[in-house]
């Protein structure tokens, strides 16, 4: 954005790399972070195991509250530790790259369409090597988990 930070949070998948649910937010609160978490546990199920980073979002109170009320195991990265969540720093990635760095949003509803059309894409159309050039789709609908992963 021209002025100004957005944060992005996406519920992914790990098996297919498919982002479940995502929000946006000019706030580092962990309200957008429940209200994805949310969504992908209504869509699709509990997933056994919630794995992030140790961000302030993710270690409040209302947000540990939501996986313990779904018997959800807790996985927080070490610090400074990118390499043990490196689907989502992947994902971040390929969002910048593909899709942010290329277009100067002027206001979080622009960003959040432009995003949202590139999850679509992203989910649906473009290919991945390490699925054996399938799209998270594709893999995560042929072989739907027994317990959807986060």
């Amino acid at each position: 954005m021209a002025r100004g930070f957005i944060y992005l949070v996406a519920v992914m998948d790990w098996y297919s790399r498919r982002i479940l649910a995502w929000r946006l937010s000019n706030t580092l609160t962990a309200d957008f972070c429940i209200e994805a978490l949310e969504e992908a546990i209504g869509r699709y199920g509990s997933p056994e195991i919630f794995n992030s980073d140790q961000g302030s979002q993710f270690t409040a109170a209302g947000f540990i509250e939501l996986l313990r009320r779904h018997r959800i195991r807790i996985s927080m990265d070490g610090r400074g530790a990118w390499r043990d969540n490196v689907f989502i720093e992947r994902l971040w990635k390929s969002i910048k790259y593909e899709e942010v760095y290329l277009h100067a949003y002027e206001s979080v509803s622009e960003a959040r369409a432009g995003i949202g059309r590139y999850v679509t894409f992203y989910n649906g159309r473009r290919p991945h090597s390490a699925l054996d050039r399938q799209t998270p789709d594709a893999v995560y609908f042929k072989n739907p988990p027994l317990a959807v992963a986060a």
